[in-house]
């Protein structure tokens, strides 16, 4: 691959290392999240959409491994190391020792987990739908324990701190960059009037 990765090569390589459909929507939600954010700082959205893209491109082959071996499979397809290190960093403290230090890593830190509550809150509306959801339904679903329990709420947390963002307009910037997929990642649903 010479220079950069471009958005084809990157599909690519994330549909040859992940199969299942929910994992692919996923990349796809974190992706339009990293371009979304990427506008709104005025930053390179080719590099932080296809980081978004192959952040867990190891994690459905070797979940034990994730955010290592994440390395060899980047390095063999040619990305650049900024890319592989914003990758292995959204596991910091999880599973990396990598620490989100670039803009673009600590957006990636603190979205991935938040993707995967959106898109709970979103399936359990009556709409199903993220085009008419807003941060407080987020927020509602936030504070049940038991609710998609699987998400770790202090790393958003931690993420939005890191970005000195409130974690209601952190929480609204991803759904709006969500929303640019909704069809996409099955989230279009039957929108209602606003709540």
């Amino acid at each position: 691959m010479s220079d950069k990765p471009t958005r084809e090569s990157a599909w690519k390589l994330l549909t040859t290392y992940t199969t299942s459909e929910n994992l692919q929507k996923h990349a796809l939600a974190v992706e339009a999240v990293m371009r979304h954010f990427a506008r709104k700082f005025k930053e390179d959205e080719e590099m932080w959409g296809i980081v978004g893209l192959i952040h867990d491109i190891d994690y459905e082959r070797f979940p034990s491994e994730h955010c290592q071996r994440c390395v060899p499979i980047l390095q063999e397809a040619g990305f650049p190391p900024e890319y592989i290190h914003a990758v292995q960093s959204h596991g910091w403290g999880i599973c990396s020792e990598v620490e989100p230090i670039h803009r673009m890593e600590k957006v990636l830190y603190a979205t991935d987990e938040l993707t995967g509550l959106i898109t709970a809150t979103a399936l359990v509306r009556p709409s199903r739908s993220i085009l008419d959801m807003t941060a407080k339904s987020v927020k509602k679903k936030w504070k049940e324990k038991g609710f998609s329990a699987g998400v770790d709420r202090s790393i958003i947390e931690k993420g939005a701190l890191m970005l000195e963002m409130d974690l209601s307009d952190l929480i609204m910037e991803t759904i709006l960059g969500m929303r640019t997929v909704a069809k996409e990642i099955g989230l279009e649903g039957t929108p209602q009037a606003e709540e």
